[in-house]
């Protein structure tokens, strides 16, 4: 093998081009637009779409992450949370992740196309632009509302999975994407309360930066409220039963019960605990509605 095939292939390059695609991210991205293909079908999502929409859209999740660290190289540089990724360290160049994002996106696409329909293609193009353009390079360093703002790309793998069944969009598809809308302010905002230093150091205008403590406190109960009413509305319009209704109770409870404690007495610790708590949160939340529309199935 060539000396620059071998310096290209070898692992801790692949480790280094891996982490520019964000993979916890990304696994929560397909896990959700999987959960979406689930609910659309009535019975088992078919092989080739399961597969050929969940790597597509991998792929292009990916892209669009590589596409971010490329932009924010130089912010990413001056906060802890980031500095150890490949671009601030200079593991990779700007072209090489320029090339892999472009890559893997337009392998991502055709897949979609291909495999899928043209309409989950589409979606996901546009998705990408709303998270790598959009929100990456017009919103994020122009506004604090760039998360609310900049969420409908994030919310938008569940509407991919069940378009790549359908080949449609239904309304219990925007259900599973207003819960995502509702609930990724108080996600990215409990971050950004504990980063808030790291984000006004790099001039982002985070919330916490450019209205305070108290009023991102204040923002992130009333979203936690807005995001226990939406959470709801599963059971509300028949889309689910009893089962999911128990499991989304309790964890609105939970969550309500740390945007309350963030609110009277606020800590860093306490804010990473409720980012934290978040991740798990909507995972389980995806999870309860696909074993409700198992357990409605075989009823």
């Amino acid at each position: 093998m060539p000396d620059a095939l071998m310096l290209v292939a070898s692992p801790s390059r692949i480790r280094q081009f891996v982490q520019l695609c964000k993979p916890r991210v990304v696994a929560l991205v397909v896990f959700t637009a999987l959960i979406g293909m689930f609910l659309a079908a009535p019975g088992m999502v078919p092989l080739p779409i399961l597969i050929g929409g969940g790597l597509g859209i991998a792929l292009v999740a990916g892209a669009g992450a590589a596409v971010n660290c490329l932009v924010e190289y130089k912010i990413d540089a001056v906060m802890a949370r980031t500095c150890m990724r490949p671009l601030p360290r200079g593991l990779l160049t700007r072209t090489e992740t320029l090339l892999f994002a472009s890559g893997i996106g337009a392998l991502g696409l055709l897949l979609l196309d291909q495999a899928v329909n043209p309409l989950t293609m589409w979606l996901t193009l546009a998705t990408f632009a709303g998270y790598a353009v959009i929100y990456t390079v017009l919103l994020k360093p122009a506004t604090p509302q760039n998360i609310v703002i900049g969420g409908a790309s994030g919310a938008m793998p569940p509407i991919l999975g069940w378009s790549a069944v359908t080949g449609g969009i239904s309304a219990h598809a925007l259900l599973l994407f207003l819960i995502i809308f509702a609930w990724t302010p108080p996600h990215f905002w409990t971050l950004a309360l504990s980063r808030r230093d790291e984000y006004a150091k790099a001039r982002v205008p985070m919330l916490p930066v450019t209205h305070g403590v108290s009023f991102t406190r204040l923002c992130v109960l009333l979203y936690t409220v807005v995001l226990t009413a939406v959470s709801l509305l599963p059971f509300a319009v028949g889309m689910s039963g009893w089962f999911y209704l128990s499991v989304a109770l309790t964890l609105d409870a939970v969550f309500l019960g740390y945007a309350i404690r963030l609110y009277r007495q606020y800590s860093d610790a306490l804010s990473r605990a409720a980012f934290r708590y978040s991740i798990v949160y909507l995972s389980t939340l995806f999870a309860a509605l696909l074993i409700d529309h198992h357990l409605s199935s075989v009823a």
